[in-house]
């Protein structure tokens, strides 16, 4: 073979060596093209959302970044068993004057679920709780009483993501043309209600912790003594009396439910209101381990495990 035979054919051997080492370098492109995908998943690239999904089983130490406050600093240990999700927080480094920090676990749908205060006491200050979440972030405010998540909300601490965890986006309902209000009789889902829950791993066990109803619709007017007594070896107990009830619409009962954070119903019992008959009591008892009161209107003929009525009524601790 001539000189030059061997020179032409050492550049093709060349070309299709480049080129096999080429492809042999694009699976390390895809992946650096997938984690970047991942990252993206933060809803709000500012931080300001981050909910993410605990494994089962395994501790996970979750930073508590303070949003306000440069010289705090937080914590959060966090254990997902079958039975719910235990929390230890512990914050340090707060102004001497501070008394409290409230603490709230924020789901993906933005729903927030009270922990309970922590006390801080020269500064430093912890908390042991637990919530039947899995999924949520944990923020830190001075309000006591938060019922809504926004990025403009008052915040000193907000749960940092943990290394090799993704964020789970936030749902955003879906906003379609806006129509004329009109009479209905479908059935309302189950997940469209909205009850606020009454943080019960704060109750003291064994003791009854009195409340009240707030009525609207067919039940406006009316009142209702509330009694819930967790008890130390078993479920949690709920006894409500009514009183000056009106008239069930025809063909309708009142029906009380227990709600837990992630959409449980527990029926506590229901009455069935006569021509009348202006008052009712109703003994329950659930194990959810934390959950909301529900009354709504529903079909006499119901046999649902989960209501589908109107929203007439939601316990609210008395203040």
């Amino acid at each position: 073979m001539s000189k030059k035979a061997l020179t032409f054919l050492g550049g093709v051997i060349l070309v299709f060596s480049s080129t096999a080492l080429s492809l042999g370098q694009e699976p390390t492109k895809t992946t650096t093209q997938t984690q970047t995908t991942v990252t993206k998943t933060v809803q709000n690239s500012d931080g300001s959302f981050t909910v993410i999904e605990y494994p089962v089983g395994k501790e996970v130490t979750v930073v508590l970044d303070p949003i306000a406050l440069k010289d705090a600093n937080g914590t959060a240990t966090i254990l997902r068993d079958d039975t719910g999700t235990k929390l230890k927080i512990n914050l340090k480094g707060l102004p001497a004057d501070t008394t409290s920090v409230n603490i709230y676990a924020v789901d993906e749908n933005g729903a927030i679920t009270s922990l309970g205060p922590v006390p801080i006491s020269n500064g430093s200050g912890m908390l042991a709780t637990t919530t039947p979440l899995g999924k949520f972030m944990i923020v830190g405010s001075p309000e006591a009483n938060l019922s809504t998540y926004e990025p403009t909300t008052k915040v000193i601490f907000r749960s940092a993501v943990p290394q090799g965890y993704a964020v789970i986006p936030k749902v955003v309902d879906a906003q379609g043309e806006k129509v004329s209000a009109t009479t209905t009789n479908t059935p309302v889902p189950a997940t469209s209600y909205s009850v606020p829950m009454l943080n019960i791993p704060a109750f003291k066990k064994g003791d009854d912790t009195k409340m009240k109803i707030n009525f609207s619709g067919p039940l406006t007017g009316a009142r209702a003594n509330v009694f819930i007594t967790p008890r130390k070896d078993g479920p949690t107990e709920v006894k409500i009396r009514f009183h000056e009830l009106k008239e069930a619409p025809a063909g309708q009962i009142y029906a009380v439910w227990a709600v837990s954070p992630d959409n449980q119903y527990v029926k506590l019992g229901q009455i069935v209101n006569a021509p009348g008959r202006n008052e009712g009591e109703i003994k329950g008892e659930t194990a959810l381990p934390d959950f909301g009161l529900l009354i709504t209107a529903e079909d006499a003929k119901s046999t649902l495990e989960a209501p589908h009525g109107t929203s007439i009524g939601s316990a609210v601790i008395n203040m």
